[in-house]
């Protein structure tokens, strides 16, 4: 690889890419809101609640999502905060997410957990959970509605461990819970910061204090939540894990705030102390070894795939997480898997559904791109020498449907719609032998509605969808001889790999048994495609 840049360390180190993470309705959604207006990104925040009038969250553009409620695609969002620039991924809180989720984590150097103080971890955020620890990256915890009863904070740190195999540092400490909330003790700084009730914490209201036994406290929240802060916080003391920056770094240590994001509680705190702890861009694998963000040369890969963010102009945007180097308007680069040279004219940066032309990015920036047809996810764009990054993982379905166009006259606007539809990560798409019928398999079964939904609204095709029972996708590899004898038992994926599709756990045992010289893949990870 080519020499490092002086020039650009700056610009790139202050970098912060990350994506926030959790189970619906725990307030992902306020709290990216919350830290757009920190950084002036926007004048108010959109509350997910009271949709029905016209003011939707920011980062949800969709029209399925404004008349839900829900985020259902992966936004990005970027601004400027204290020195730092911030990449913000903002991933499906729904629990019938798709594998759009799981892809966005890969273009993110940090992930943001947000965890209802009520319900605990749930099975959303394991899910995401297992893919950021998949790829060793920091995980930030903020313990979100305080303003309300909940759990023992005590209980929230033991699940954390127990159900995410992940230790916890928390870095505050609340004081008092629901109406009885008065505020969060800061461990590191040792001061306290005072919650107001009704109010929407314009300013952080907060006072130093000698340690919990400062008998300014008991003046500030009263002697029995005094007294309780003094035993919690000496039990933490003892018992808890110490504050440790390498494990933090290894996503093997979470640090954990508390507050509440719907009134601005603790939110700047946690993204004041997020920017300090939080990695810029690191190095990222290639099959050309580990490539520096701050080389000369730039690259990046394309994550995400979305079409017609902007339904009067029926567009196509690639979103590309810059890996190295400095990207300038204009330039040209190599598209590695097609072989040759493009030029990247018009790179636009979103605020949901607003987007502006950007000029130059550095590494840890996500841009879009228009898409004429030419990108796939994993695509590598770079230039001077010519590598490629790590190939994106296909996860194994949970949800089956076989599909059929109604009206047979449309089945060309079918196959455009389901083609791009499947590029862009929607649905997975699968096909029989010998009759060639479509499967489509996906991770949550919301995007069933949402394919229906956008296949209607952006192609004005109808299309019936017969459930199966299938529970379960392997991809095969190994002895080709056993696998050709199991052609009429498989299906195969978009890129021509076959693909084994089970109903139980139990079937799929008895198959990794029977057939042993094959190779039972739960992702397409790492697998070569026959068509190429």
């Amino acid at each position: 690889m080519s020499q490092t840049n002086p020039q650009w360390e700056n610009e790139i180190a202050k970098r912060r890419t990350f994506a926030i993470i959790s189970h619906p309705d725990a307030g992902k959604t306020t709290m990216t809101e919350k830290l757009l207006y920190y950084g002036g990104a926007i004048r108010e925040a959109g509350m997910v609640k009271g949709r029905k009038n016209s003011k939707h969250a920011t980062s949800d553009w969709m029209e399925i999502e404004k008349k839900r409620g829900i985020s259902v695609t992966s936004s990005a969002m970027d601004f400027e905060y204290k020195g730092h620039h911030i990449n913000i991924l903002d991933t499906p809180g729904h629990q019938d997410f798709s594998e759009d989720t799981y892809r966005t984590l890969t273009a993110a150097d940090a992930a943001v957990m947000i965890i209802d103080v009520a319900k605990g971890v749930e099975a959303q955020t394991i899910k995401l959970f297992k893919v950021c620890r998949m790829r060793g990256i920091p995980i930030f915890t903020f313990v979100n509605k305080l303003d309300r009863h909940g759990k023992d904070p005590f209980e929230l740190l033991e699940e954390i461990e127990r159900v995410l195999g992940i230790r916890s540092y928390p870095m505050n400490w609340p004081i008092g819970m629901g109406s009885y909330f008065s505020g969060v003790y800061d461990r590191v700084k040792s001061r306290v910061e005072l919650y107001q009730n009704g109010s929407q914490h314009e300013q952080i209201s907060f006072f130093p204090v000698e340690g919990t036994e400062d008998p300014l406290i008991g003046e500030s929240v009263g002697q029995e939540l005094w007294q309780q802060l003094q035993d919690e916080v000496s039990l933490l003391d003892v018992a808890g894990d110490d504050y440790n920056e390498e494990l933090i770094a290894k996503g093997e240590l979470t640090p954990v705030f508390f507050g509440s994001a719907i009134n601005n509680f603790g939110v700047q705190t946690f993204l004041d102390n997020f920017l300090q702890m939080a990695p810029p861009p690191s190095p990222k694998k290639s099959n050309a070894g580990m490539i520096d963000p701050y080389s000369n040369a730039f690259s990046g890969f394309i994550f995400k795939i979305q079409a017609n963010m902007n339904p009067a102009h029926r567009d196509r945007i690639a979103f590309l997480r810059i890996c190295s180097g400095k990207f300038e308007r204009g330039m040209s680069v190599k598209h590695v898997r097609l072989g040759k040279d493009i030029k990247l004219a018009q790179p636009v940066q979103f605020m949901a559904q607003d987007r502006e032309i950007v000029d130059e990015s550095f590494a840890g920036d996500v841009i879009g791109l228009f898409d004429p047809g030419i990108f796939q996810i994993g695509d590598t764009l770079c230039v001077g020498q010519s590598f490629e990054y790590e190939e994106m993982p296909h996860f194994s379905p949970e949800f089956f449907s076989k599909v059929m166009v109604k009206d047979a006259m449309k089945h060309k606007q079918f196959q455009k719609g389901i083609m791009q539809l499947t590029e862009e990560g929607t649905v997975q798409l699968f096909r029989t032998h010998p009759m060639e019928e479509l499967i489509l398999g996906v991770v949550g079964v919301l995007q069933f509605e949402v394919l229906e939904y956008r296949l209607k609204a952006e192609y004005g095709v109808d299309i019936m969808l017969t459930r199966m029972p299938y529970q379960i996708a392997r991809w095969l590899e190994g002895d080709k001889a056993a696998i050709d004898s199991l052609r009429n038992k498989t299906v195969t994926d978009r890129y021509g790999r076959p693909v084994m599709l089970f109903e139980s756990e139990y079937q799929l045992r008895v198959a990794m048994d029977k057939y042993s010289t094959i190779k039972f893949h739960e992702s397409s990870l790492g697998l070569k495609s026959v068509l190429s």
